[in-house]
């Protein structure tokens, strides 16, 4: 089996979530998030495409119902203790298997947790899932159960966040060599990412993004290259992974003479970073941590070119995002603890000027504070 941790992480793993349901009241929990599945059990897909589902019950038994495609990946690349397939076909209806397959496994009537909020349950399955399992099971929102236990990490976890960190710094350099007037993006890109593959990577669970000149405002990857001018921005946010564990890494490289409001709005964002680093510490809040970037630059008069969120947890995640939960919002309370990673992100887009500037980095917290764990240094880069 290709699971990437030892066998007691793994239980370890079971216990913590067995506990959680037994606070919860819960003889079971049917599981769609693929990180979930990930964290608990190793499995290793990106067939949560399709209707899949995990069953855990009050025992730790795990049960998993998918396609004949996911068979052999899930005896591969996990500890699952059964896996049952639904057949595709024209008449095909896996919720009704999964119904099927909870009756017959002495779990009806039974009071399950669910993950309603996954990419790994569609609006149309989650209507046919609520159908098919009315009068069969007792179905409660449960779906940041397993987030709340995955944003604290091991010891072994952070070890892949550390081996994420340095692909992401190893990226980072490639990009700010390779960064020069003419140079076309797609080169820049296709070397960051050949770098974290060469060295053992992972896809990331978004695309970088990688936007020059007036694309260099933009916070989304989109199609399409240009070369770079001999005047020009480039903001690249971009993640080393490792086993699906990210560090992400986000900057605004100037091509050419810095302008005023390059230097002016990157020290901005040095400051503003640097004031959310000193809310990066255990029992500060996440959105302690946001309204430590906005105070910043309110200060420096850029309310109107900065976003409504600055960062987020990081770990191991799959398509179609790297970020993780919580955010670094307005009014969350969410409570920072000793051993989770965090991505900070300032971002200023001035589109009256047109002016991009960009500064983040990862950042893990201990006991007394926070360390980053790539990135470190925070000049502003220009070539």
């Amino acid at each position: 089996m290709a699971i990437h941790f030892d066998i007691a992480e793994m239980a370890a793993r079971r216990q913590r979530l067995l506990l959680k349901l037994s606070e919860s009241r819960f003889d079971g929990m049917l599981l769609f998030a693929q990180e979930s599945m990930y964290w608990l059990t190793g499995y290793d897909t990106f067939g949560f495409c399709f209707f899949q589902c995990l069953y855990v019950d009050r025992n730790g038994r795990t049960i998993l119902l998918t396609r004949s495609a996911d068979l052999r990946q899930a005896r591969h690349t996990s500890n699952i203790d059964e896996i049952r397939v639904w057949k595709d076909e024209a008449a095909a209806q896996p919720t009704a298997n999964l119904a099927a397959m909870l009756s017959d496994l002495g779990a009806r009537g039974a009071r399950l947790g669910v993950e309603f909020d996954s990419y790994g349950l569609t609006y149309a399955n989650g209507r046919k899932l609520a159908a098919a399992l009315e009068g069969v099971v007792d179905m409660v929102d449960a779906s940041g159960l397993i987030d709340a236990l995955r944003v604290t990490k091991s010891a072994a976890e952070i070890g892949f966040v550390r081996a994420a960190a340095a692909l992401s710094d190893l990226a980072d350099r490639t990009a700010v060599e390779m960064t020069q007037a003419g140079i076309d993006e797609g080169a820049i890109l296709a070397a960051m990412q050949g770098a974290i593959f060469a060295g053992d990577g992972d896809y990331p669970a978004n695309e970088f993004i990688i936007g020059s000149g007036a694309d260099a405002l933009l916070c989304r990857y989109k199609s399409g290259r240009r070369r770079l001018g001999a005047a020009d921005q480039l903001t690249l946010e971009f993640a080393g992974v490792y086993r699906h564990y990210h560090a992400a890494i986000m900057r605004t490289i100037v091509i050419g003479e810095p302008s005023p409001p390059h230097r002016s709005y990157h020290a901005a964002a040095e400051e503003a970073l640097r004031a959310c680093e000193a809310e990066l510490r255990p029992g500060r809040t996440a959105g302690d941590v946001y309204e430590a970037h906005a105070r910043v630059l309110a200060k420096r008069g850029l309310n109107a070119h900065r976003l409504n969120a600055c960062g987020y947890s990081l770990g191991a995640r799959f398509s179609p995002s790297w970020m993780d939960s919580p955010m670094f919002h307005e009014g969350n309370e969410f409570v920072l603890a000793a051993n989770q990673v965090y991505f900070a992100h300032m971002i200023i887009m001035d589109s009256d000027s047109g002016t991009a500037v960009t500064l983040g980095r990862t950042y893990l917290i201990e006991d007394n504070g926070a360390s980053a764990v790539n990135l470190p240094k925070l000049d502003l880069i220009a070539k």
